[in-house]
């Protein structure tokens, strides 16, 4: 449902080759009115980030890049690609006005450096037929200014290698060396199963996917022959990533709201592009085929345009609150790194095979390296049209939290919250004040009575054992929280044991709900209230939360709007309590189950199943339900 306006792009059954293709189109016609008068900066927004207006114009210029050039590539066509002939030859010229000019350290235009680099190693002659000998020349000083500048010890370091390969690629001088002396640093990030961290003791978050096995792909394509060890080690790697990754994705084509740069939106997808690309099959072209047009297909339904057809910065609807301090108005579109599978001949079987739905996948699937335990949230009485079964599209991750942290925008709600949900989303902070402000859903909230709280930063140990979760934190330093999750749905159950030398106020919320969409109507909130639990439902799903143990009160929170990353407006269901020196055992349950085709699904016998807990003997027990399976066991 949008607000007032319809698009061509959400209109678009992106089914094939030619539907993707118009897709692009669709994107970055709304773009044209917007370059620069020499074509080398694209200016589509008036909001500030961390470097120059001129560097933010140079960005949203190049990151058309990750898309105009696979398009190229595989035989379509743009007039664009006037635009940016000229952009290059200008921007590249220091004795033009709009001069991209001499990098930094650590400069973002660093960074838009390795779109350059894959439009170089995919249309050399294209860009050879247009550019002079000194052109050229001058496009290839300009970027070498990369080799001899500081990059983030992160996936940063790969754009100094996307450099090399499209000197490569156009036939120009490259150094190998260097190639090899940074995939060496690269490297230190390699993890387990397939996983990367983002620098050594990083988060490993969407940077693995839609970044570093991105980079990787595009390296195996372009140098197997030289580095086929090296390209085969890649190649081995994304596929078996590839076996984890998928639990990301709802059936729906949605994908995990989780840690930064999410305003780059259907770059979730990216990645599936690139291992097309690339050749690696984990799964059935067709499987790969649904996750990507699947997804875009969620995308491009949600209200995230304005009204001319320009990206906004956001999630699923505009929202600076929870954007980076490093997102200008043209940073969403390092989504188009998706469409990199423009890049393939008409005649790749992928545009022939038929896309097929997800793969039935465990309920339940522990991913070391990330620190997540991944639930497929199962459905429970309704039939589709077909009288097959539909499913409700709602994974969850829970989540240990990790030993460090970092000064990116909102970290310990991106990173550090007890669950994320394809379905809920996440909430951040809107400000330091309050229940309200701070927007504490699937967190344990702290205060010394001052209304200011604090929440889990990082943990100082961490782990996942038979299926449990578990950290230990501390929001002060003579206070230390014990976590235990218990993942499940709709019901999980989060144990914590505080040992503090402070009186506290606790408040753990549930998951955000949310009261207003610009997709579907939320229909009327309604309150169920039991012993102490409360849940909000309406026609989206329903939110709860049941003090198990522990004392306390029960309450819905409504924070500040633009909070969550789903719905502008949404409700928090929160256990709130106070403790008081000593040690204090707190059990909470944790109810979320969305509706299914924007039907009300409030299922009373779920609800009312809620987990007990015991403590006796010196040992506290919990149960599923009354009578239930005995699902957490610990000596008091």
């Amino acid at each position: 449902m949008t607000k007032g306006w319809e698009l061509p792009i959400t209109r678009n059954p992106l089914r094939d080759k030619e539907d993707l293709a118009r897709a692009f189109a669709e994107l970055t016609d709304p773009l044209k009115p917007h370059y620069s008068k020499g074509s080398a900066r694209l200016y589509i927004g008036n909001t500030g980030t961390s470097y120059t207006d001129e560097v933010a114009g140079f960005e949203g210029f190049s990151r058309i890049l990750w898309g105009l050039a696979p398009l190229l590539a595989g035989g379509g066509d743009s007039d664009l690609w006037d635009v940016y002939i000229e952009g290059i030859k200008n921007g590249t010229n220091p004795s033009h006005e709009e001069y991209w000019g001499d990098v930094n350290h650590y400069d973002q235009r660093l960074v838009e450096m390795a779109a350059f680099g894959l439009t170089m190693a995919l249309v050399p002659g294209q860009l050879r037929e247009r550019l002079s000998d000194q052109e050229l020349g001058r496009l290839v000083d300009w970027l070498s200014q990369i080799n001899d500048h500081h990059l983030y010890d992160c996936n940063w370091l790969f754009f100094r290698v996307m450099v090399q390969l499209g000197f490569k690629k156009a036939g120009l001088a490259y150094s190998r060396e260097l190639i090899e002396e940074i995939l060496v640093q690269i490297e230190r990030f390699y993890l387990e199963d397939g996983w990367y961290a983002d620098g050594v003791g990083g988060h490993s978050d969407y940077y693995v996917p839609f970044a570093i096995h991105y980079y990787a792909l595009i390296y195996a394509v372009f140098m197997e022959e030289e580095d086929p060890e090296r390209t085969m080690i890649y190649r081995e790697r994304a596929a078996l990533f590839a076996q984890q990754f998928i639990h990301w994705f709802a059936e729906d084509g949605s994908s995990l709201p989780y840690g930064r740069s999410l305003a780059y939106r259907f770059s979730q997808s990216a990645f599936w592009s690139a291992l097309v690309f690339a050749g690696v099959e984990p799964f059935p072209l067709g499987v790969m085929k649904g996750l990507v047009l699947r997804n875009l297909r969620w995308w491009f339904a949600q209200p995230i345009f304005q009204a001319d057809g320009v990206l906004t910065i956001g999630y699923a609807y505009p929202n600076l609150v929870m954007a980076e301090n490093y997102n200008s108005p043209g940073s969403p579109y390092w989504a188009m790194k998706t469409f990199l599978l423009l890049a393939l001949p008409d005649e790749h079987p992928f545009w022939a095979a038929e896309e097929l739905p997800l793969l039935q996948l465990d309920e339940v699937a522990v991913q070391k390296a990330p620190h997540l335990v991944m639930c497929r949230q199962p459905l429970a009485g309704i039939e589709g049209e077909s009288g097959t079964r539909a499913r409700t599209p709602h994974v969850l991750a829970f989540n240990s939290g990790h030993p460090a942290t970092n000064e990116h925008t909102h970290t310990s709600a991106k990173y550090e919250k007890f669950v994320y949900s394809t379905f809920f989303g996440f909430s951040v902070p809107r400000a330091e004040w309050g229940l309200a402000q701070g927007a504490f859903d699937s967190m344990l909230a702290l205060s010394e009575g001052d209304n200011l709280y604090r929440v889990k930063r990082s943990s100082v140990e961490t782990r996942i054992e038979e299926g449990v979760v578990y950290a230990r934190w501390k929001p002060w330093a003579n206070v230390d929280v014990q976590t235990w999750l218990v993942p499940g749905t709709p019901w999980h159950i989060r144990v914590h044991r505080i040992d503090t030398a402070r009186r506290l106020d606790a408040a753990e919320g549930g998951f955000a709900l949310g009261i207003d969409s610009g997709r579907q109507p939320t229909g009327t909130l309604e309150t169920r209230h039991a012993e102490q639990a409360v849940a909000a439902v309406n026609a989206l799903g329903a939110s709860g939360i049941k003090c198990v143990l522990g004392g306390g009160s029960v309450e819905l929170i409504q924070p500040n709007a633009n909070t969550n990353l789903m719905h502008p407006r949404t409700v928090i269901p929160t256990v709130r309590t106070s403790i008081q020196p000593g040690v204090a055992w707190l059990v909470n349950g944790v109810f979320g189950e969305p509706a299914v085709r924007g039907d009300a699904m409030w299922r009373a016998a779920a609800w009312e199943a809620a987990p007990v807990a015991e403590a006796s003997a010196g040992e506290l027990r919990v149960y599923a339900q009354a009578g239930g399976e005995l699902l957490f066991r610990r000596a008091l």
